[in-house]
């Protein structure tokens, strides 16, 4: 399984901390060349690798940490997503619920990624606290999940467990979702919820 976080603004560099933390390997890309990465990636973990964003696309699981303005460009990459796991980092705090189609925001951005299958989930904390070690005396940092398909919440959730977090699945988009998206000025309930799992 490969893996990659387009954007590397500061949820980005977060991220890749928490797989440099578990020497996983990741590509890091942006709207930046990746030699302009490059020395911040190298300072993170020798296994964060800055690449193109055409490089990044390749990988088997994407973690989508731009502004959510620019996913649409992201989507360009590539003609099909089919057999691409996307996992929406974004947050749409302060974008108008008519520009989603009455939608929530994942189910919107999963309308341009044809093919693939899109899981929300790695949004609902800050960047210092995604950085931070996810053990804490023998707990485990819950991050929520979200998906209209089964197999790519477990996919995820087994991403999460690797990385030191306890994943806790909230079901469909449009249900359990709902409490970690925002809609127009208004957060879900579980947005910035910081809670723990004691380890199993």
């Amino acid at each position: 399984m490969s893996y990659a976080i387009i954007g590397f603004g500061k949820i980005g560099q977060a991220l890749a901390y928490a797989f440099a933390r578990k020497n996983i390997k990741v590509t890091v890309a942006s709207r930046r060349p990746p030699e302009a990465l490059a020395p911040q990636a190298g300072a993170i973990g020798p296994t964060v690798v800055a690449k193109s964003l055409q490089d990044a696309v390749e990988a088997d699981t994407i973690i989508l940490a731009v502004p959510f303005g620019e996913h649409r460009e992201v989507a360009k990459a590539l003609p099909s997503w089919k057999g691409k796991t996307i996992i929406d980092a974004m947050n749409t705090f302060g974008v108008p619920p008519e520009e989603l189609d009455g939608l929530p925001s994942s189910a919107f951005v999963a309308k341009a990624f044809i093919g693939a299958t899109l899981v929300k989930g790695f949004n609902h904390l800050g960047a210092t606290k995604l950085a931070a070690d996810p053990i804490v005396e023998g707990f485990h940092r819950v991050v929520f999940l979200s998906s209209d398909d089964e197999d790519a919440v477990a996919l995820v959730a087994d991403l999460a467990n690797q990385l030191g977090f306890a994943p806790v699945n909230l079901g469909k988009l449009n249900q359990g979702g709902r409490l970690v998206h925002a809609r127009g000025r208004i957060w879900g309930q579980l947005i910035f919820q910081d809670l723990f799992k004691k380890e199993q």
